[in-house]
C-alpha cells in the first residue's frame, strides 16, 4: 500500500511531455510546516479559511463563497498550490472547519473543470485524528499539515509531558506514523490501496448534514436524513471560538470516547447500566445473583419490576440520540387487553445475541450467553472463531454459528450443530474491517479452537478479500446449505447506503435471513475510530433494505434482522413497525451479565471477567444465564404492553406498519432538522413481511445427496464400500453432506468409504468432508477444492490421455480447511491453500498467493510458485521443491523465511511424497522418491520467522504475556 502523494499541476492524461514530470513527490500526504513554506515559495496561493466573529453565523456561507472565488482566481493567475488555512483565526477571526473549507475549494474547481492544474493542501488547526484526516483526503485534499498538533505536541514534549523522554521531533513522527496508519487501515478495508485511488473518492457518508452542506462542501456524498445548516455549523464554531478567547479561557473535553459528567450524552451511561444491572439483580443488597434473578423474573412475570422501569424512563426518553428516538408511535385502534397479546416466548424466539467471538468474550460470559438465548427459545451467536466441541451437545450450543467466509475454527462438527449459519460480510461497529483479537487474547484455548498460533494477533482481512462477488457469496450460501441442510443461512450487512441493492443480491443468493448492523457496538476488537466513525444507525440500513426488498417481491420469503443499540420493548417494537422481524443484543446483554464499560476490552484487563482471557480475571466473572434470560424477558414484556397499546396483538402484526409511526414535533434547531419521511417510506399493497421459504431457497446437489444417502450406511455399519460416479460442473458441492454428516454421528469402526469420479467437478469438491471418507477424482475440478475440510482424504489426478502438466484445480483450494489429506497431480490457480488451518497437501505447481493466511497444517509444492507465497502466514508450513533456486523471487518476506530442512522434516517430507505417488500416480513424486538422495537438497522449507511473537510486539502490541 501507499500514501505517498504528487503536488503540483497535472497535465492531461491523453497527451505526454517531459514537463509533467515536474511534480514534488511525498512520502506521505502529511507535511510540516517547512513544507508547506516550500510550496509556497515556488508558486503556492493560500487562501483564508477564516471569517470575522463579529459577522455571526450568517458569515459562514459568504466566507465560503470568497473562498470559492480565491482558490478559482489563485489558479487562473497560475498557482501551483493552492493551500487553504486558517492561520490567520484569532480573536477577530474563527477559523472554518477544515472539511467544509476543502471540500468547497475542491469541489469549486471540479466544476471549473480547473482541479488538475493545481494542487489543494490543508493548513489547519482541526486535524487530530485519523478520522480527520481521511475526510479530507476522501473529499480531496492532496496533502495536510495539523500544525496545531504539532506545535501542542512540541509544547508538551519540552515541559516533560509526554513522559518516556521523547524529544519534540520524535512525537511528532509519532503522531504522524499513527494518523498514517489509521488512514491505511480505512483505506484497506474499502479495498483501496493507494492514496491516489482514494484521495477524491468520496468513500463516505453523512448523517445530520443539512442539503446546503452538502450541496456547497460535498456535492455526491449521500446524506439521507439531512440535519444541520451552515448556519447550525456556524454557530458551534463560533461557541467554541467565544470560550476559547473568553477572559478565562477553556479546554472542554466533551466525552466523546468515554463517558464524562457533563459531556457528550452515551447511550450507555452509568444511570443506564445501574438501571439495568439492579434489575437483573447484580446491584449487592445482601441476596445472591442467582437468588435475586429467580425473584426478579417471579416480580416480572406479575408485571412488577421498578427497576426495569427506571431502566426504560432512562432509555426511551433520553435526549435524541438515534433516529427512533424522533418517532412516535401512532395507535392502530383501540388498546387491547394484554392477555390477548401474544405470550413472552413467542417474542423471545424472534431474539439473538449479536457476533461476538470466545475469544473477544471470556469462555464464561461466551456460554453465560448461550445457555440464557437457549432458556429463553432464542439462538445466540458465536461470531467468528469457532466454538468448543463439548458445548455442541447441551446447553451451551449457540445456534447462530458464524463463519465469516469459512475460517477460524469452521469445521463439519461446527457446521453441522447450527441452527443457522451466518456468513459475515461485515461488522456493525467497523464495517469492512474483518475480527481483530491481540495477540494476548489468543492463549492456547483459543489458539486450539481456531486453528492458530497462541500469541499471535488474529487480524483477518476484509470479508471482501474472499468473497469478490455476488456468485461467490451464492456459492458460499449453496455449500453451507448442502453441509447442513437443516439450517437456514443469513447474511450479515452493515447500515450503509445502497444496503438495500446488496440486500436484494444476498436474498437472490438464496439466504433465508438478512442481518442488518448498526454502527453502535463492539467487544473490544473495534479501533476508537471506528467505533465513532464507522457505520450507520440500523434504522437507516433497515428503511433501505424493507424498501428494495418490498419493491423486488423478496421481502415475503426473507425474515429481516437488526441488532445495534437495541436495549428496551419500544425498540422492538419501533424496528418491527419499520421492517425487522428478529432482533439482536449485543452490549445490553453484556451489561445485564456484570459489563460496566470499562473499555480496555482490548488490552485484556477486563475486571468483571467478560472481556478477557486471563484466568485471574475470568474468576471474578459472576453474571448467570438467569440475569440475561431476565433481562430480554422484561424487554420482551415491555413489547408486549407498547403492542397492546397500539391495539396490536403480536409482532407479526407490527412488521412493516410504518403508518404507525410519525416524526415527533421538535424546534427547529439541532434534531428538528432531521427529514425522516426516507425511513417511513409504505409498502402499499406489495407484501412487507415474512410469509415463508420459497422451495427455490432450499437447492440440492443431486450427486452430493446421492453420495450421502449411499455411503452413510456402510460408514454406520462399519463397512468398507466403494462407490463409482461420473461428474459434471453441475455437482458442486459434494461432499459436504456426507462429511458433516459423519461429524455429527461418527462412522463405526471400519467404516469406509471410497467413492471414485471421472470427469469435471464442479465448485467446492470435498468441501467440509470428513472421517474415514476417501474422494478419488480422475479429471479436474473447480475453484474451493476442500474448502472447511476437516478430515478424509482427496485425490485428484489427470486422465490417461492428458498432454502433461496439467492444471486440475481452480482458485482458493483448502480454504479454511482443519484437516485432512489432498493430493493433486498436476498444478492449482491462485491462493492455494489461503487460511488453510491443518490439512496436509501435495501439489506440482501454484499459482500467486499460495499459502496466504496459513495458521497450520503442511503444504507440499512439486513444481512452481507464483508471487507472494506465504503472505500473512502465521502457522504451519510448507515444502517447496525449487530446482532452479526460484522461490526467494517469489517469497513474501513480511513474516515467513525459507530453510533447509532438518533430517526428521525430510523423513516426513519423503512419506507424504509416497503417499501422493501412490494416490495420483504422479510421475515427478516417483521420480523424486526413486532419486531422493540427490533431490532431496533441492527442497526449502518455508515457515514463520523465528521472531514472529517479538514482530507482533513491535509492531502492535499484541504478543502474549502469558499463555
Amino acid at each position: 500500500m501507499s500514501i505517498s502523494t504528487r503536488l503540483g499541476p497535472r497535465d492531461a492524461l491523453l497527451q505526454e511531455r517531459p514537463e509533467a514530470a515536474a511534480l514534488r513527490e511525498y512520502r506521505s500526504f502529511l507535511l510540516f510546516p517547512d513544507a508547506i513554506d516550500e510550496l509556497l515559495a515556488e508558486g503556492g496561493v493560500i487562501v483564508d479559511a477564516t471569517f470575522g466573529a463579529a459577522a455571526g453565523a450568517a458569515e459562514l456561507p459568504l466566507a465560503l463563497g470568497r473562498l470559492r472565488d480565491a482558490a478559482s482566481a489563485a489558479v487562473d493567475e497560475g498557482a501551483r498550490h493552492v493551500i487553504v488555512s486558517d492561520r490567520a483565526a484569532g480573536a477577530a477571526r474563527v477559523a472554518i472547519p477544515s472539511a467544509l473549507a476543502a471540500g468547497a475549494v475542491h469541489h469549486a474547481l471540479l466544476g471549473r473543470g480547473s482541479r488538475l492544474r493545481t494542487s489543494v493542501v490543508v493548513d489547519c488547526a482541526d486535524v487530530r485524528e485519523a478520522h480527520h484526516a481521511a475526510c479530507l483526503v476522501t473529499n480531496g485534499v492532496d496533502a495536510l499539515c495539523p500544525r496545531l498538533a504539532l506545535e501542542s505536541i512540541a509544547r508538551l514534549a519540552a515541559t516533560g509531558r509526554l513522559g518516556g523522554g521523547v524529544e519534540g521531533t520524535a512525537a511528532q513522527l509519532n503522531f504522524f506514523k499513527a494518523i498514517e496508519d489509521g488512514l491505511l487501515k480505512i483505506m484497506s478495508k474499502m479495498g483501496i490501496s493507494t492514496l491516489d485511488s482514494y484521495r477524491g473518492a468520496q468513500i463516505v457518508e453523512a448523517v445530520g448534514l443539512g442539503p446546503d452542506v452538502v450541496d456547497t462542501c460535498f456535492p455526491g456524498v449521500a446524506s439521507v436524513i439531512g440535519g444541520l445548516r451552515l448556519e447550525d455549523l456556524a454557530e458551534h464554531v463560533l461557541e467554541r471560538h467565544r470560550s476559547a478567547y473568553a477572559v478565562t479561557p477553556s479546554l472542554i473535553n466533551t466525552g466523546m470516547i468515554k463517558h464524562r459528567s457533563g459531556g457528550e450524552y452515551h447511550a450507555i451511561n452509568p444511570d443506564v447500566v445501574d438501571a439495568l444491572q439492579s434489575t437483573v439483580g447484580l446491584k449487592d443488597d445482601g441476596t445472591t445473583p442467582e437468588m435475586e434473578a429467580a425473584h426478579a423474573l417471579q416480580r416480572a412475570a406479575a408485571g412488577d419490576d421498578a427497576s426495569y422501569r427506571r431502566f426504560t424512563d432512562l432509555v426511551n426518553g433520553r435526549p435524541p440520540t438515534e433516529p427512533r428516538d424522533l418517532l412516535e408511535l401512532v395507535r392502530a385502534g383501540a388498546p387491547v387487553p394484554l392477555d390477548e397479546v401474544e405470550p413472552v416466548a413467542a417474542i423471545t424466539r424472534r431474539f439473538s445475541t449479536g457476533a461476538m467471538s470466545h475469544g473477544a468474550l471470556s469462555a464464561e460470559a461466551h456460554e453465560t450467553l448461550s445457555v440464557a438465548l437457549n432458556m429463553i427459545g432464542g439462538m445466540a451467536n458465536t461470531g467468528e472463531g469457532g466454538e468448543a466441541p463439548e458445548r455442541f451437545s447441551d446447553d451451551r450450543n449457540s445456534g447462530i454459528k458464524q463463519i465469516a467466509s469459512g475460517r477460524f475454527g469452521v469445521t463439519p462438527a461446527y457446521v453441522a450443530h447450527a441452527r443457522e449459519l451466518q456468513i459475515k460480510m461485515a461488522q456493525g461497529s467497523k464495517p469492512g474491517e474483518g475480527g481483530q483479537l491481540p495477540g494476548k487474547k489468543v492463549t492456547v484455548e483459543i489458539a486450539r479452537l481456531r486453528h492458530t498460533v497462541p500469541g499471535v494477533a488474529l487480524i483477518s482481512p476484509p470479508p471482501h478479500h474472499d468473497i469478490y462477488s455476488i456468485e461467490d457469496l451464492a456459492q458460499l450460501v449453496f455449500d453451507l446449505k448442502q453441509a447442513n441442510p437443516g439450517a437456514a443461512v443469513s447474511v450479515k450487512l452493515v447500515a450503509s447506503e445502497g444496503i438495500g441493492t446488496i440486500a436484494a443480491g444476498v436474498v437472490k443468493a438464496l439466504a433465508e435471513v438478512v442481518h442488518i448492523a448498526g454502527g453502535d457496538g463492539g467487544t473490544g476488537a473495534s479501533p476508537l475510530s471506528s467505533i465513532k466513525n464507522a457505520g450507520l444507525p440500523w434504522e437507516l440500513g433497515l428503511a433501505d433494505v424493507q424498501e428494495s426488498l418490498v419493491a423486488n417481491d423478496l421481502r415475503s420469503r426473507t425474515r429481516i434482522r437488526v441488532d445495534g443499540g437495541l436495549k428496551t420493548g419500544r425498540d422492538i417494537v419501533v424496528a418491527a413497525l419499520m421492517g425487522a422481524d428478529e432482533f439482536s443484543f449485543g452490549t445490553a446483554a453484556l451489561i445485564a451479565e456484570g459489563c460496566i464499560l470499562v473499555r480496555t476490552c482490548h488490552r485484556d484487563t477486563c475486571p468483571v471477567g467478560i472481556a478477557t482471557q486471563n484466568p485471574t480475571l475470568r474468576a471474578k466473572f459472576a453474571g448467570t444465564p438467569e440475569m440475561v434470560a431476565r433481562y430480554l424477558t422484561l424487554v420482551a414484556e415491555e413489547a408486549r404492553l407498547v403492542l397492546a397499546s397500539l391495539g396490536l396483538r403480536s409482532l407479526e402484526e407490527a412488521v412493516g406498519r410504518t403508518d404507525l409511526l410519525k416524526q415527533r414535533s421538535q424546534d427547529e434547531s439541532g434534531a428538528g432538522r432531521l427529514d425522516l419521511s426516507r425511513l417511513l417510506v409504505g409498502p402499499g399493497t406489495a407484501t412487507a413481511r415474512f410469509t415463508g421459504v420459497v422451495p427455490l431457497q432450499r437447492p440440492r446437489s443431486a450427486l452430493g445427496d446421492l453420495l450421502f444417502e449411499e455411503a452413510i450406511g456402510p460408514l454406520r455399519e462399519g463397512a468398507t464400500q466403494e462407490l463409482t460416479y461420473r461428474i459434471t460442473t453441475a455437482d458442486r458441492t459434494v461432499g459436504a453432506r456426507l462429511g458433516c454428516a459423519v461429524a455429527v454421528q461418527a462412522a463405526a469402526p471400519g467404516g469406509r468409504v471410497i467413492a471414485r469420479f471421472e470427469g469435471e467437478a464442479g465448485q467446492s469438491f470435498g468441501a467440509f468432508l470428513f472421517g474415514p471418507v476417501e474422494l478419488h477424482l480422475t479429471g479436474e475440478a473447480n475453484d474451493y477444492v476442500c474448502k472447511g475440510m476437516g478430515g478424509g482424504r482427496v485425490a485428484i489426478q489427470a486422465p490417461s490421455n492428458d498432454a502433461g502438466d496439467p492444471y486440475l484445480v481452480g482458485n482458493t483450494v483448502l480454504y479454511g480447511a482443519t484437516g485432512g489429506e489432498l493430493f493433486i497431480g498436476g498444478r492449482a490457480g491462485e491462493r492455494f491453500g489461503v487460511r488453510n488451518s491443518g490439512a496436509v497437501a501435495v501439489v506440482e505447481g501454484v499459482g500467486d498467493h499460495a499459502c496466504e493466511y496459513m495458521t497450520a497444517g503442511a503444504i507440499v509444492i512439486l513444481g512452481p510458485t507464483g508471487r507472494n507465497l506465504g503472505a500473512g502466514m502465521s502457522g504451519g508450513e510448507a515444502y517447496v521443491y525449487d530446482p532452479d533456486d526460484e522461490l526467494a523471487a517469489n517469497l513474501n518476506h513480511q513474516l515467513v523465511a525459507a530453510y533447509e530442512p532438518a533430517a526428521g522434516q525430510l523423513q516426513s517430507l519423503k512419506r507424504v511424497i509416497e503417499l501422493h505417488a501412490a494416490a495420483t500416480g504422479s510421475a515427478i513424486a516417483t521420480t523424486l522418491v526413486e532419486e531422493w538422495d540427490a533431490l532431496a537438497p533441492m527442497f526449502k522449507r518455508v515457515a514463520p520467522v523465528a521472531e514472529v511473537a517479538r514482530l507482533e510486539e513491535l509492531f502492535e502490541g499484541t504478543a502474549a504475556a502469558w499463555v
